[in-house]
């Protein structure tokens, strides 16, 4: 008789498929959305419809494209016709055989955008914090950043790839910023690593005090305005081209993928910091570049955004009366300086109750935001109005999360 030995299951998948039925283990769920093309915030889920149901229809209250600029007819039109004379991709990374003129025009685009001498795209907005940040902290001789500590993880990652030194400064906090500044020698290289919008709490930078500070201490800054491109400043240049400090901004970087519509991020500032990035950035440098008609579709939301005032006025206007109808009706949020309306729940299963009820009842599909994302015990609704509903949609948004407020038994402020 032949004795057959199966083998033994490896150690590494062993520990993880323990460590997944452990009843605190960290469970994320995502709802699968199908968007209605030229009918945004509109979306079909099937999940919500249950097994063998057509897909339910829902608006989507929690999309980073914040203009719609992803439906818009000239974005769409523009990358019908990439498509159609490029191809779907682009043939390899920048340096063999990916650089299309549109990747070029658009960097262009950019710079201008920005007032800087160059950009560069990379693939992701991630990829290019990290990739930007790993040289341009890393190759300069005993650098030493200073970064707010609710940076994003792309930006966390770009610093330790970079191997520089590091200090955290206290959020938005300039005068732990001055003290940490301070601390070091005069001559040593400093770079000040900071977001203009902050993802999850909305809240934005004190920008005017941290140039200050730069100037003082004579230290670069590096913006990222990920939250902020398209949707603020003239032309929709940013958080620091509203404030007027642009110039005094080193570094800009931003995305594609949220006020403009699309895919991809980029870099702003002078050629030298440009061309070391281009040259040494292993995510640029080793990652096949933006199809072309993604590069056509970014290149038209930004020329449309540099002109257009209409989206930016309706993004706005729909956050101030989401505020108001919150306030209004005792419902926390943690900051009213942005269009991103954090909800404050502050418990996960509470978080993901209320996210579940404005789904089921009203077909409203707001995520619910909890750890690594947010520390624990400050799990939000992270609620982005957008640019297209209207007054109206707003308000009966604001009323069906007040009622599942009620239902669910969560504090009021005010109150």
């Amino acid at each position: 008789m032949v004795t057959t030995t199966l083998p033994t299951r490896p150690a590494h998948l062993a520990h993880f498929l323990a460590r997944a039925a452990e009843p605190e283990a960290a469970e994320r769920e995502f709802l699968e959305l199908g968007r209605r093309a030229g009918r945004f915030p509109h979306a079909a889920a099937a999940a919500v419809a249950g097994p063998g149901a057509a897909p339910r229809e829902i608006t989507v209250w929690c999309s980073n494209d914040y203009l719609g600029m992803g439906q818009h007819p000239t974005v769409l039109a523009e990358m019908r016709e990439a498509v159609a004379r490029y191809g779907a991709g682009s043939g390899g990374s920048r340096n063999i055989a990916g650089t299309n003129h549109l990747h070029v025009r658009l960097e262009e685009e950019l710079a201008a955008l920005h007032g800087k001498e160059a950009a560069l795209l990379f693939t992701s907005g991630y990829t290019a914090n990290d990739g930007a940040l790993t040289v341009l902290a890393g190759a300069v001789p005993d650098c030493v950043v200073f970064s707010d500590e609710l940076n994003h993880a792309s930006i966390i990652d770009g610093l330790r790839h970079s191997g520089a030194d590091k200090r955290i400064f206290r959020h938005n906090d300039t005068g732990h910023l001055a003290e940490l500044l301070a601390a070091e020698a005069p001559e040593r290289p400093k770079l000040i690593v900071l977001e203009s919008v902050y993802s999850m709490s909305g809240d934005i930078a004190p920008l005017r005090e941290v140039t200050e500070l730069a100037r003082r201490y004579g230290a670069t800054i590096y913006l990222d305005e990920v939250h902020a491109v398209g949707m603020y400043g003239p032309h929709g240049a940013g958080i620091a081209a509203r404030e007027g400090l642009a110039a005094d901004i080193t570094v800009v970087m931003g995305t594609l993928g949220k006020g403009f519509g699309t895919a991809g991020g980029y870099i702003a500032g002078p050629e030298a910091m440009i061309g070391a990035v281009r040259a040494m950035s292993r995510p640029f440098v080793f990652t096949t570049s933006l199809p072309p008609a993604v590069a056509a579709g970014a290149l038209a939301a930004v020329r449309h955004l540099t002109t257009s005032e209409t989206e930016r006025a309706a993004l706005h206007r729909n956050a101030r009366l989401l505020h108001r109808l919150l306030r209004e009706r005792g419902i926390p949020f943690l900051s009213d300086e942005s269009h991103i309306v954090s909800v404050l729940v502050g418990e996960d299963t509470a978080c993901k109750r209320v996210s579940a009820l404005l789904l089921d009842r009203y077909g409203y599909y707001v995520q619910p935001i909890n750890a690594p994302s947010v520390r624990t015990g400050e799990e939000i609704l992270r609620i982005a109005p957008g640019a297209v509903p209207s007054p109206e949609d707003v308000t009966r948004f604001a009323d069906a999360l007040d009622t599942v407020w009620g239902d669910t038994g969560l504090a009021r402020t005010g109150g």
